[in-house]
């Protein structure tokens, strides 16, 4: 990704926004899918090379490819053209639709972040598309952020209502995307190693580009070829947690009762099952630190793991911003937050977080503190997150914008909009969760 896509008002004055554009880059560039592909995936003659192990393509039968995510163009590209000459076919599960340069592969979009109809088919024919293989056949997946949804098999019982229902209201109480991927796992017949148990008896390789803290297997995507760890009580424990007992629909809790459990770690159908994680959060950050020290900056790096309110971590992250650390510095921190939702305003966790750190870095000198949702889309909307230093407050007070007023009603993206300090580098094409970047000079 060109540094230019990240250009605003803000970096466009600031002495050393070029070395910030270049920085935000840096981190993109190195989860991008088709190259995360690369690394892992070698074709040697009749023989498939991933991640160190070998497949014999004169003794594989048939080859099936199922791309699911938001990333699912550009891995399978990559993939199809090492596997030209095998004739595979494919489906392709992307968030937009387009069309496919392969024959033999159907491009299916389903719904984000909330499943829609296209979702029930887009499963409807994963389940197609893997049934009656035998010993000697391969599927390969390659999975991305956005597939819980853009991918759904509602268990006996349910409707696609219910599940819009339930996933709306665990967005709203602010649930963490692992609980949400606890309830789907048990309320869907392809998550929770469901696409696994439906390709069995054959081979099956995941390639996976992680959105989710700390790359669990179950957690990305809900984990269709991945043992579950847990159980349907944990699942019951996420809707008491949040107190959704009777704001849901009672169907839910009916096809929790009723379901049978997820394969679990152990189990013998994941004997032929490889899942490999390809491109990760932790990965985008590195490269982005590297890049910073070759622009001269001091880097830290304060984890991968971060979740929890995204104004509660804006003020966390503040408060290493203003520390008396050597300067010039390029602190990134990762992970994922989440939003309670109070108003009715338009943003995401990533405009929400800087928007709650206007006020802690108000008159602060010196520093930029820059949100990035990998994906280039925070919420639903075209902004990847936003810019803040210690002049944003100034700016919008001479523009009548409150940053209390907008933040009670999570419109942080009306806030920046007119300072032009949204990023808006437009889709990525990946997605490996969000990166906090913390610059003193």
């Amino acid at each position: 990704m060109h540094p230019e896509r990240f250009l605003t008002t803000s970096l466009r004055s600031h002495p050393r926004g070029e070395s910030v554009m270049r920085i935000l880059s840096a981190a993109m560039r190195a989860v991008e899918p088709d190259e995360a592909v690369r690394r892992f995936v070698q074709r040697e003659g009749q023989t498939l090379i991933v991640a160190g192990q070998v497949y014999d393509l004169e003794k594989t039968g048939r080859i099936r490819i199922l791309g699911l995510g938001k990333a699912a163009r550009a891995m399978t590209d990559l993939l199809a053209e090492c596997l030209a000459g095998h004739t595979p076919r494919g489906l392709l599960i992307p968030k937009q639709a387009f069309n496919s340069l392969w024959a033999g592969f159907e491009v299916q979009p389903g719904g984000h972040p909330i499943p829609n109809q296209n979702s029930l088919q887009a499963a409807a024919k994963a389940l197609e598309l893997v049934q009656n293989l035998s010993e000697n056949d391969l599927l390969i997946c390659l999975v991305s952020g956005g597939g819980s949804a853009l991918m759904s098999a509602p268990q006996p019982g349910l409707t696609l209502y219910d599940l819009q229902s339930l996933t709306c209201s665990l967005l709203a109480c602010g649930a963490r995307i692992d609980e949400i991927n606890t309830l789907r796992r048990h309320l869907d017949r392809l998550k929770g190693g469901g696409l696994a148990r439906a390709a069995a008896p054959a081979q099956v390789i995941s390639l996976i580009l992680s959105d989710v803290v700390g790359s669990p297997l179950e957690a990305i995507a809900s984990g269709p070829t991945a043992p579950d760890p847990t159980s349907k009580a944990d699942a019951l424990g996420v809707l008491k947690k949040y107190d959704l007992t009777g704001k849901i629909p009672s169907a839910i809790f009916k096809a929790l009762e009723n379901a049978p459990e997820t394969p679990k770690p152990g189990d013998g159908l994941f004997a032929r099952v490889q899942n490999f994680i390809v491109g990760s959060n932790l990965l985008a950050a590195q490269a982005a630190l590297a890049q910073a020290k070759s622009e001269g900056f001091i880097p830290h790096f304060w984890g991968a793991a971060w979740q929890g309110e995204a104004r509660d971590v804006a003020k966390t992250l503040c408060k290493k911003l203003k520390s008396d650390a050597k300067r010039p510095f390029c602190m990134v921190a990762g992970g994922e937050t989440t939003v309670t939702l109070r108003g009715a305003g338009l943003g995401g966790r990533n405009q929400e977080l800087a928007l709650a750190a206007v006020n802690e870095l108000a008159g602060v000198e010196n520093v930029i503190l820059v949100t990035l949702a990998t994906d280039g889309e925070d919420g639903p909307t075209d902004a990847a997150g936003a810019v803040v230093t210690g002049d944003t407050k100034k700016r919008a007070q001479a523009m009548q914008l409150d940053p209390d007023a907008f933040l009670n009603e999570n419109d942080a993206y009306h806030f920046f909009e007119p300072l032009g300090d949204l990023l808006q580098p437009g889709p990525s094409g990946t997605n490996v969760n969000d990166l906090i970047f913390l610059f003193g000079f």
